[in-house]
């Protein structure tokens, strides 16, 4: 239900999500001579898509497609009210949803323009940071990125009381009245059997963690962004708000802030004000599209340039944190007595392909109970955790382009360019229903070509795979490899070289090597919440230095890669937004 019927005509219509569910969405063909682009409406928490319907007929934009969906757990869409099984998977689906858009409405990305509210906003903003779309533009109305709770501690033991009950949900204490002066939209609210008030407490907690990572990270986000704020807001605070528009990387940014209105921005009594300022925003962006921000040199200056040198900084071992870092790595020292995965850190660095075999395989190891319980801990960081999620995607991507090749009867030829022991190749291939013709690893190290080739001896793969040593920067010795590879990976290399021309001459030697629409899986790293203490307690494997790692944006790496001639066609992000994994195909330069 909602408080005004549009006067344009509408289809209800489902899509499918990656885990098999299927979500509600309207669709509002545009009645002009020629279609133009789309407009897609993202509704806020405890709402659905119906409630922005209204906006179809008052921002008269007849050559525009417009949809509305509604997400899971709300209003037609299935599940239980207000719940998903995780902030990112929310954020996937909104990918799913501009990926269907495109394939059923033949609309591409590049046509679209985003309008979010709230939660919606929020939701957006993340979709924005970890998945680098190319649409047009944002235009983000109150977005929840620090919602009041008026209980003290009330975020910590939510936290805490969803360690120890598990998944419950939080009744919304937002009346109608505090949300739009509106008389109709609060009386619609009031009367809607779509609304609902239950928050799942993982929902909950994972919209904060989410909002204050692109809060702090908002430079990654390159896209033309409109940001409105409403004055006298009762559900979120102001100031993430407008640390968020500060920090923005977006060449193009326009803040609108409105006195006196409430939280349902575009909902509210006198919005015709900001729904004209919305219209233009939107009118320019198609009438003038605004280049890419160039992020190819990244590596010399901006954001992540600057914060890796800060980590590269020596601090003094008499300043507090000189002195806390210093502990922490007499800590590790005195755990990897004791504990098998820290010990093989220290030998042979804690980015090596050696550990990174080791943790894939998660068996902590040690001296006695005490040990076991330190590698349990060890293994169980954040960083570890997104590893492993890293491995199974990058399976999964790369099984994906398998069965891509074999539709169409192309044969399967593999090639990691620093495979490490080369585990998530083999283990992909071994479980794919599609049989590869060739597999040939490369690595730089020794001791990966050792180990890799005896796991291929294990898992009895010689007679279509071999490694060989081999430098993944050398273009020519990229560019020579026979046969011409189908598929190309490159996993967890680029992220510990800062450095991107380096990474250019890579990536040149591996659009080189791969076949014209061929495919590369390939892997990045935006954001990280250990950097520091990776810089300041880690080792790196090149001669014990300190592991200081230079993130890259996923804007960034996207054009490093299509630079070499390809173009992203898929990608998975884990549910802390650490480690993408994505799928292109060579297309040429």
């Amino acid at each position: 239900m909602t408080d005004k019927i549009t006067s344009r005509s509408f289809t209800e219509q489902h899509f499918n999500t990656h885990d098999g569910v299927s979500l509600f969405y309207r669709h509002w063909p545009a009645t002009g001579s020629v279609r133009r682009g789309a407009i897609v409406l993202f509704h806020r928490g405890h709402e659905h898509g119906a409630r922005m319907a209204h906006l179809v007929d008052e921002l008269d934009l007849p050559d525009f497609d417009f949809f509305a969906w509604d997400a899971r757990g709300h209003g037609h869409s299935p599940g239980p009210r207000g719940h998903s099984p995780s902030f990112a998977t929310s954020v996937r689906d909104v990918q799913t949803f501009v990926d269907h858009i495109g394939a059923a409405h033949g609309v591409p990305e590049r046509d679209l323009h985003v309008i979010a509210q709230s939660v919606g906003a929020v939701l957006i903003s993340t979709w924005a940071h970890d998945y680098a779309p190319k649409v047009r533009g944002l235009t983000l109305a109150s977005p929840a990125f620090q919602v009041k709770l008026y209980v003290p501690f009330a975020r910590a033991g939510l936290g805490l009381m969803h360690k120890l009950r598990g998944l419950f949900f939080v009744n919304s204490y937002v009346k109608p009245k505090f949300l739009t002066h509106d008389p109709r939209r609060i009386a619609s609210y009031e009367r809607d059997p779509l609304i609902s008030r239950p928050i799942a407490v993982n929902i909950l907690l994972d919209l904060y963690a989410a909002a204050d990572r692109v809060v702090a990270d908002a430079n990654a986000i390159t896209l033309p962004v409109q940001l409105l704020i409403s004055g006298s807001d009762w559900v979120v605070h102001h100031k993430p708000q407008h640390q968020f528009f500060e920090r923005l990387g977006s060449a193009v940014k326009t803040k609108l802030e409105l006195p006196g209105f409430f939280h349902d921005t575009l909902g509210e009594r006198d919005r015709a004000p900001a729904v004209a300022a919305v219209r233009a925003f939107i009118l320019e962006r198609f009438d003038a599209p605004v280049p890419a921000v160039d992020l190819r040199e990244a590596h010399l200056r901006g954001a992540t340039a600057d914060e890796s040198r800060a980590l590269a900084e020596p601090q003094s071992p008499w300043s507090p944190r000189g002195a806390y870092w210093a502990l922490t790595r007499a800590g590790l020292r005195f755990g990897g007595k004791f504990s098998r995965g820290v010990k093989l850190g220290h030998d042979t660095g804690f980015d090596s392909g050696s550990t990174l075999d080791y943790v894939y395989r998660n068996a902590p190891e040690g001296q006695g109970a005490l040990g076991r319980a330190i590698d349990r801990t060890y293994l169980n960081s954040i960083g570890w955790r997104g590893i492993r999620q890293r491995k199974v995607h990058v399976e999964e991507l790369i099984r994906e382009a398998m069965e891509r090749l074999a539709a169409q009867h192309r044969e399967v030829r593999v090639m990691d360019i620093a495979a490490g022991h080369g585990r998530y190749v083999l283990d992909a291939v071994a479980a794919s229903p599609v049989k590869a013709s060739s597999i040939l690893l490369r690595d730089y190290s020794d001791i990966n070509v050792r180990d890799g080739t005896a796991l291929i001896a294990e898992k009895e793969l010689q007679h279509i795979a071999s490694f060989v040593q081999a430098d993944a920067f050398n273009r020519i010795s990229l560019a020579s490899v026979t046969p011409r590879p189908t598929l190309a990976v490159v996993s967890g290399l680029y992220e510990l070289f800062p450095d991107n021309e380096m990474v250019r001459r890579s990536l040149a030697g591996v659009g080189d090597a791969v076949e014209d629409r061929g495919y590369l899986v390939y892997t990045g790293q935006p954001w990280h919440p250990q950097l520091e203490m990776i810089a300041r307690a880690l080792t790196s494997h090149r001669e014990g230095e300190a592991w200081v790692m230079r993130r890259r944006t996923q804007a960034e790496m996207d054009q490093l890669v299509e630079e070499a001639g390809f173009r992203k066609i898929a990608q998975r992000v884990d549910e802390w937004g650490i480690f993408t994994v994505s799928l292109a195909i060579r297309t040429g330069h």
